[in-house]
Formats: structure tokens, sequence, C-alpha cells
């Protein structure tokens, strides 16, 4: 920002610890496009340095004090102009007072609560952000470094399988069945398709995954529908008694974890569509929902074992870690 002409005297950076070392995870800008930021799991502390660099040698910038803050925040796209907030915490670096030379502060937040996934959708965005600020008089010097925000979860204790029907009176009757209804990020969808009457021209059968974002509440609620993928499971008729396998494998789609409710703001759920089309082109479908869940690559490090508790959260919802109680 300047005012009349004279740009800001000073350049913020944030530096964060294990920049080399840590783990980078990617998200979704509102374009389409993809960022890398570093990533950061619940309950890991977040800490590194705040870097003031007087763009001229020799000068001098009078402030009124140097603050870090971390936030957590979901904006709706329909309502810009307010900024949910679900994490605020602030560290106060400097009080009141004058640089004439280059000035690092080092920072911790200890053990941050992040309940939530980072997430970019259609109408919603969650985000996780260091912002560093410089206050003076005319204009603030003000700094934000992005992270990404991964939830973690265990295998659900109880996982079912699904079984249904499609049947249509005296014309087409099919059961079809999903090894479990819990999939996470990486895992295959297994299942089988048993066709018991068939008296229609069956053209071909296909399986889709939809992901369905939710915003808002009541008359203000909004529903995106999103088509990931489609696999064609079977091309011409089939017969009465015949079975058709079903295995697709989700590490090559872009997925998230099930988020329900989240913050009371939007929720994010996943469908598994079977399609069924005759020679007529009609539409013969049934919709399932699945729970995903990210599983952890690997145990945290050393340092994070007293964390593991908190990240590793079994539920019957397993995506989401839930809220501690206060």
């Amino acid at each position: 920002m300047s005012f009349f002409g004279f740009g800001q005297s000073a350049e913020l950076i944030i530096e964060l610890d294990d920049e080399a070392t840590r783990k980078k995870g990617e998200i979704k800008t509102e374009d389409g496009r993809k960022e890398t930021h570093l990533l950061y799991y619940d309950g890991e502390s977040i800490s590194g340095k705040v870097h003031i660099k007087l763009k001229k040698a020799g000068s001098k910038l009078e402030h009124q004090g140097v603050k870090l803050e971390f936030v957590g925040q979901i904006e709706l796209y329909y309502d810009r102009g307010n900024h949910h907030e679900f994490v605020s915490l602030v560290k106060e670096l400097s009080g009141p007072g004058e640089f004439t030379q280059n000035v690092t502060y080092p920072f911790e937040f200890m053990q941050v609560e992040k309940p939530y996934e980072s997430y970019t959708g259609v109408n919603v965005k969650l985000r996780y952000f260091l912002r560093a600020t410089v206050t003076k008089r005319l204009s603030d010097i003000i700094k934000e470094r992005d992270i990404v925000v991964h939830t973690l979860s265990t295998y659900p204790e109880v996982n079912n399988s699904i079984k249904m029907e499609v049947g249509i009176e005296e014309c087409l009757h099919i059961e079809f069945e999903y090894n479990k209804s819990k999939y996470h990020l990486n895992d295959v969808i297994v299942g089988k398709i048993y066709f018991l009457l068939v008296r229609i021209k069956i053209k071909y059968m296909e399986l889709a995954i939809i992901k369905r974002e939710t915003t808002g509440s009541g008359p203000n609620t909004y529903n995106e529908n999103e088509t990931l993928a489609k696999y064609e499971i079977m091309d011409g008729a089939p017969v009465r008694g015949e079975s058709i396998p079903i295995r697709l494998f989700l590490s090559g789609y872009e997925l998230t974890p099930t988020m329900r409710d989240v913050n009371k703001k939007f929720s994010v759920r996943y469908y598994l569509n079977l399609v069924l089309v005759d020679e007529e082109e009609r539409r013969y479908f049934k919709q399932q929902e699945i729970i995903l869940w990210r599983k952890p690559d690997r145990l945290k490090r050393k340092g994070d074992e007293k964390q593991s508790t908190k990240m590793y959260v079994r539920s019957e919802t397993p995506a989401q870690v839930p809220e501690e109680d206060d």
C-alpha cells in the first residue's frame, strides 16, 4: 500500500521452522490453480521467525507495534464481506518504537488446535494463515503466509458393506454390493452387481463419484454437485444371472475427507452413483453416500508423540477430527 507516491519502507518475511524437511500439501485456489504450502496437523506447534528488512540502508521506521496472528477462517463466496474466524491467536512481538536496522523476531504458537481440513470449493474456502503486521500511522505493513492443514483418522471400528437394489416392476431387478461404506483417500472400491431380472435392453452401465458441497442453511442453502469420476462398468446387454465385478481406485482423483457441518457453515459429502442407460436413452440410477477419510502416511516425528492421541481419533465419521470440549 502507498500514499502520495511513497511505497512501503520495509519488507516483512515470515520464515517457518523445518521448511527444508517438512512435508508440503497442495490446495486449489479460487481460479482452479494449485498452490503448495507447508503441511501441518491438528495439535502441532507452529514456530519460526518474522524478519523486518528496511528497504533503505540508514533509514528509520517509526511504528506503533508489531504483532503476529495465526488465523483459521471460513469465507463464503456469496458473503465475501464476512470472514468467519474459528481460530484466532495473537502474539505481540514489539511495542511502539523505531527501527533503524533490520530486525528478527522468533515466535512459537504451541500445540495449535486446527480442527478442520483446508478446503477450497465452489462456494466456500477454509484457510489457515499467519499474518504479520507493523502498525503505522498512515498505512500498516502486512504480510500473510498460508499453510495447509490435513485432518487424520484411524481405521473406523464399524465399516459395514453396502447392499442395494434397483428395480422396475417385471422389467429389471439388480442387486449391487460394495465391500464397505467408509474408504480412505487411497482406497479401492470393490463390489459386484448381480442381474436377477433383465427384460429391457441395457446399452451401458457406469459408476460415478459425485461430490456435493452444501453451504448456508434453511432457505439460503446452496448445493453444488460435481462429478469427479466416471467409470464404465459394462458395455452391452447383460443376461439374467450374470454378475459384474467393480474395482475403482480412488487415488487417481482429487478427493477430500467427508466434512459434515464444518463450523455450522458448510458440508462436503461424497456419493457413488450407479447409472444404467437403455437403448432408448432412458436412465436409471441409484445413489449411495460413502464416507471418505484421510489415513496418516506414517507416525509423526518423535517430538509430536504427545499430540498423537489428539490427531488420531476414532469416530463414526472418521474423516473429521472433532473439536475438544472447552
